[in-house]
């Protein structure tokens, strides 16, 4: 079964398109990073899986059902709203800034969206929470403020509160890049412990050395287009497209 689908996707802001009939399946376990130069519509692709830009044209599938469609730029409604809601919260977002609240507990940011959007009580939420901060390496910050933290513990933070939402899905836009670089690894390694575990992940990265790692594919975007899709082997060893030459040769 395909978690996502999109076919043949399209995104506009005024006269500019920034996403260009854009089709990728990501099948249940599989771990893509999407990698491109600035400005190749990467982020606004990732924004576009759950809502938070509306498509202009194509459809979106999450776990096979039709989740999105838009066509003659009107949404066309294709299931209960019930129902639609339950797709959303099969995908959690990380994204590049933490967006903790930073007037609540690590514990308590990581307990506030199961409580108030899935209607979990603190006695049922608190264990998993507790949980999470143990798998991220955070057990102790329980109780700091972000403020207290580092970058890379508030990312790392960030998707432990993804995962509290217990998705299917988890999505990442560039996760590291606001980071200083010797905590860059700390949050990839989270990461990387996710993919072991068979989570679905769709993120886009500048980390080249964690895509080589840890995907199972590799996407080239470049003005919003997929240039290229292969194997990471395959991708970085033999690229097809010249842009993705061009672009590996300029970051490698």
């Amino acid at each position: 079964m395909s978690m996502i689908r999109t076919e043949h996707v399209s995104k506009k802001f005024g006269s500019l398109e920034v996403l260009k009939d854009i089709s990728l399946t990501v099948e249940n376990g599989e771990v893509i990073c999407i990698i491109g130069p600035s400005g190749a519509g990467k982020s606004t692709f990732l924004r576009s899986l759950n809502q938070l830009e509306t498509i202009t044209g194509g459809k979106i599938f999450i776990e096979d059902e039709l989740f999105l469609h838009r066509e003659h730029d009107r949404t066309v409604e294709s299931m209960d709203k019930q129902r639609h809601k339950e797709l959303m919260l099969e995908m959690g977002m990380v994204f590049q800034h933490f967006n903790l609240f930073p007037h609540k507990t690590v514990l308590e940011n990581l307990m506030l969206a199961p409580m108030t959007v899935k209607g979990k009580t603190r006695e049922e939420i608190e264990p998993l929470a507790r949980k999470l901060l143990e798998d991220v390496g955070l057990s102790e910050k329980a109780d700091e403020y972000p403020s207290k933290l580092s970058g890379g513990q508030k990312q790392r933070v960030a998707i432990a509160r993804a995962l509290a939402m217990q998705p299917k899905i988890m999505l990442f836009d560039e996760p590291t890049s606001a980071l200083d670089p010797e905590l860059v690894g700390e949050v990839l390694n989270v990461m990387k412990k996710l993919a072991e575990e068979g989570m679905t992940m769709l993120c886009v990265t500048h980390e080249m050395g964690f895509a080589r790692e840890v995907a199972d594919r590799v996407v080239f975007m470049a003005d919003g287009v997929i240039m290229e899709e292969s194997a990471p082997e395959e991708m970085f060893n033999n690229p097809r497209n010249p842009r993705t030459q061009q672009f590996l040769q300029s970051i490698l």
